[in-house]
């Protein structure tokens, strides 16, 4: 049977499933971390066990290395040729990639373009993909772009009011992100209302540390909530989201901030972190904001701003049939679903509260007299990402 691997690089880490195919079967799981630190962790679950090291991993390429030794030692695989697919998770794809694609050198050199619609990404993506095809070279290497599920979007919906010259010249656009995370959440949601996709309005909110929400219609994302890169939409963890731009440039000025001092701030000390000046967990802020007034507000500014994205796609795609949460937050956080639902009950859309006493199971959350349905439904990029590469072998 084929196997084949599931990748996701970051830019000190990397995620891996092993799933053999057409079977769909997942075999071993694990991630790698702190790559290029001292005391890198690597994790390997198999066959019902989890294994972990710590070894001094210097860079992706030694990482992924150890980890064909670690399948090998483990009896996970008896020989690197049983690997015939190897599929990465790349997040900017712009406007050169609307579907998974073979990787050749021109895919890796617009990868390589591209890394500043995704600096914090796309260069850890492209590592990935170099170190795997250095040591699986008869592998078929196949790119999943994040951005690949919204290239059907209306120029309505994907232009910024700026000077057209700026798309023109620069590609300034919205490119949105977690496209095959949508992507097969929406598939999901179709199968268990037992409807084709192509005749439903959907609303998926992948809630994570990073979030996005979108609107699908047609089998299509119509509108989706992050921008030009993945900072812009939803609060998130440490991401500020939507912020009226002549806001940072105040502040920049003020504190006599670079640009990319700027920039860090916006990615990685704003959003629930900012807020609560606590954590950007948000377990964290739940378990204290009875009495703390900056995890409250955090919490409750987090919600709003999802609500906004839900009120507007509804209005866009003129009705709903289904709200599908997905991710670490919507999967895990019932309270912060029970919330957001309840603000929408003037619409007839109604939440099970007994249904929605669950964490990261497929459920259906709507009561039998709601105008939509709401369900969880655990994403599964992985699997989408495996299904993209046997695909393409088959082309």
């Amino acid at each position: 049977m084929a196997k084949t691997m599931a990748i996701n690089a970051g830019s000190s880490s990397l995620k891996f499933q092993l799933i053999e195919m057409p079977e769909e079967t997942v075999i071993a799981k694990g991630q790698i971390e702190r790559i290029g630190l001292p005391d890198s962790i690597f994790t390997l679950k198999f066959n019902g066990e989890k294994f972990e090291t710590i070894v001094n991993i210097a860079d992706h390429e030694v990482g992924i290395n150890y980890m064909l030794e670690q399948m090998k030692e483990h009896n996970v695989i008896a020989d690197l040729h049983e690997i015939t697919g190897v599929g990465h998770r790349v997040v900017a794809g712009g406007e050169f990639f609307n579907h998974s694609v073979i990787v050749d050198d021109e895919v890796l050199n617009k990868i390589d373009r591209l890394a500043a619609y995704a600096p914090l990404h796309n260069p850890a993506n492209a590592t990935g993909i170099r170190a795997f095809k250095k040591l699986l070279p008869d592998a078929l290497s196949v790119a999943v772009f994040d951005t690949a599920f919204h290239q059907t979007m209306p120029e309505v919906n994907y232009l910024y009011p700026l000077p057209y010259q700026y798309y023109t010249r620069y590609g300034a656009r919205k490119y949105g992100a977690h496209g095959t995370s949508h992507r097969y959440v929406a598939q999901r949601a179709a199968e268990l209302m037992g409807k084709p996709l192509e005749e439903l309005k959907l609303i998926t909110l992948h809630l994570g540390a990073g979030a996005s929400i979108t609107a699908i219609k047609d089998g299509k994302s119509l509108d989706t909530s992050m921008g030009f890169t993945p900072l812009a939409g939803v609060m998130m963890s440490t991401r500020v989201g939507d912020v009226d731009p002549s806001l940072i440039y105040y502040i920049q000025e003020k504190e006599n901030l670079s640009n990319e001092e700027m920039l860090d701030i916006l990615n990685k000390k704003s959003g629930m972190l900012g807020i609560s000046t606590l954590s950007p967990d948000m377990r964290d802020l739940l378990a204290v904001e009875d009495t703390n007034k900056h995890a409250k507000l955090a919490v409750e500014m987090w919600e709003n701003r999802v609500l906004r994205y839900i009120g507007q796609y509804i209005v866009e795609l003129g009705g709903v049939d289904a709200i599908v949460f997905t991710a670490g937050i919507g999967e895990n956080s019932d309270p912060q679903r029970e919330h957001i639902i309840e603000k929408l009950n003037f619409m007839g859309i109604k939440m099970d509260a007994e249904a929605n006493k669950v964490r990261g199971e497929e459920t259906e959350l709507s009561t039998p007299d709601s105008t939509a349905k709401v369900f969880l439904i655990p994403t599964d990029e992985e699997l989408m990402i495996a299904r993209d590469v046997e695909s393409l072998k088959n082309n």
